[in-house]
């Protein structure tokens, strides 16, 4: 549930690993890019639409990329699909480099598969979270 102490720190510990060792990019109109939009692009390449994605972007409450990466990694704990979804992300090594300086865990195939195996762990515990 949302009271408790684990689901939270799953969230913050997700997004900091989408941040750690991110390039800074930025848009044709020169807003700054970040991890939403690297899920929303790695997603958008390896399906038509994530429901997650969709989900999120319904929801006229959440005005910043950080709201909206925070309420898609909830999402997806709640219908067991953050390793699924991240692993899709994470296919395309000339997209990551693109998107990521090399200290990045997601670069090195061995963090990879470590990040990936953990988080599938999680698809077996059911969260109940304010979505």
């Amino acid at each position: 549930t949302d009271r408790g102490d684990r689901a939270p720190v799953l969230v913050g510990l997700s997004l900091c690993l989408c941040q750690f060792d991110l390039k800074e990019k930025r848009n044709f109109f020169g807003q700054r890019k970040d991890y939403w939009d690297f899920l929303c692009q790695g997603l958008a390449r390896r399906r038509q639409e994530h429901e997650g994605v969709r989900f999120v972007t319904s929801l006229d409450k959440l005005k910043t990329p950080v709201g909206r990466a925070r309420a898609f990694l909830r999402y997806c704990l709640v219908h067991r699909q953050l390793a699924e979804s991240l692993q899709l992300c994470l296919l395309d090594p000339q997209s990551l480099s693109e998107w990521y300086y090399a200290r990045s865990p997601f670069l090195s195939p061995q963090r990879r598969a470590e990040i990936l195996g953990s988080l599938y762990e999680l698809d077996g515990v059911t969260f109940h979270l304010a979505l």
